[in-house]
């Protein structure tokens, strides 16, 4: 059985890095919104009506997409293959003795 070793590249993102993709993701969309709403003034009202729906439920779809984790293979942080989950002892197996005086 092969082993692989754990790299830097598999730990999940830093709480900073995660929270500017998120910021790309939400501005982007709303940059969109934005655009929509231009389009359904200028078009006018029959077709207008399109890029309008379109910018009514945008935000709702933003904020899903924006929040959505990272992917599953970056968020894999791997244990090294040479450290092994430890248990506690038993309760009582060694311990401070009291003797009676």
């Amino acid at each position: 059985m092969k082993q692989t070793r754990p790299s830097i590249t598999n730990l999940p993102l830093s709480p900073d890095e995660e929270r500017k993709r998120r910021m790309i993701k939400y501005s982007v969309a709303m940059g969109v919104r934005i655009l929509c709403l231009i389009v359904a003034l200028i078009v006018g009202w029959p077709w207008g009506a399109i890029p309008l729906v379109g910018a009514v439920f945008l935000p709702y779809f933003a904020v899903v997409i924006a929040n959505v984790g990272a992917e599953p293979h970056e968020a894999e942080a791997q244990r090294p293959g040479n450290i092994l989950p430890m248990t506690p002892p038993s309760p009582g197996g060694h311990g401070d003795r009291q003797e009676d005086e």
